[in-house]
């Protein structure tokens, strides 16, 4: 009796939505060499068709890709209902370009020029497989954290996260009442190396509060001056 063919791993697929020819040809032999699949493509209208064909476990996205096209990419991906981490290539680390990328859906940015050990760190962490949380739940108060759908729930109210808003909230809630530095928070939500000071935990924080504050909610993740945030009611 013949034996069915062992079922073939499917490879990590890395959609590269950008112009930067350097980045992407670097990034790619890299990608190549840790076990992914790179694919480059140059524009907005490409890079929505080779996403919906390939459906790729993750995409990068030039920020400035022909205007506001990169962040037009990425809120279209996001209106499919497509979960799918988004990471977008900058070349300035202002507030409003972080914030812009928070808007159109992104998970995360990495900044030019290429860094290495950096890049595929932040591919890893992306990529790497889920734990099992089968009917997992984290509580506090009102506000529900479901670990194997990912999403949160407030008052019943759903509440749609990035995958970087997902892992910011566990780690939070993970810890209740426990004050939190903003060191803790870089190694154990981004894990990797965030390239010096920066306000990212900052710009995440006051988006998450939007979201599970959306309808007027008492404010639950709490800042602590000069320190990083606590979960805490008041």
């Amino acid at each position: 009796m013949l034996k069915s063919p062992a079922p073939v791993e499917q490879v990590p697929c890395v959609l590269f939505v950008q112009t930067d020819e350097r980045f992407a040809e670097r990034a790619s032999l890299d990608l190549k060499e840790a076990g992914y699949t790179p694919v480059v493509v140059s524009d907005l209208n490409k890079g929505l068709r080779q996403f919906d064909l390939l459906q790729p476990a993750m995409v990068v996205v030039d920020c400035s890709l022909a205007g506001e096209s990169g962040l037009k990419l990425c809120r279209e991906i996001r209106q499919m209902g497509n979960r799918v981490p988004v990471v977008m290539l900058m070349s300035g680390e202002s507030v409003d370009d972080r914030v812009a990328c928070l808007e159109a859906g992104a998970d995360d940015y990495v900044l030019k020029p290429y860094r290495p050990e950096t890049f595929l760190q932040m591919v890893q962490v992306y990529l790497q497989p889920p734990e099992s949380a089968k009917n997992e739940q984290l509580r506090f108060g009102d506000l529900v954290l479901d670990l194997s759908t990912r999403h949160a729930l407030r008052n019943g109210r759903a509440i749609d996260l990035t995958m970087k808003e997902f892992e910011l909230l566990k780690y939070l809630m993970s810890h209740p009442r426990e004050v939190l530095k903003r060191e803790q928070i870089l190694e154990n939500v981004w894990g990797y190396d965030f390239m010096g000071e920066s306000n990212v935990i900052e710009v995440y924080i006051r988006y998450l509060r939007l979201k599970i504050e959306g309808e007027g909610e008492k404010r639950l993740i709490q800042t602590v001056r000069g320190v990083g945030y606590v979960l805490r009611e008041s």
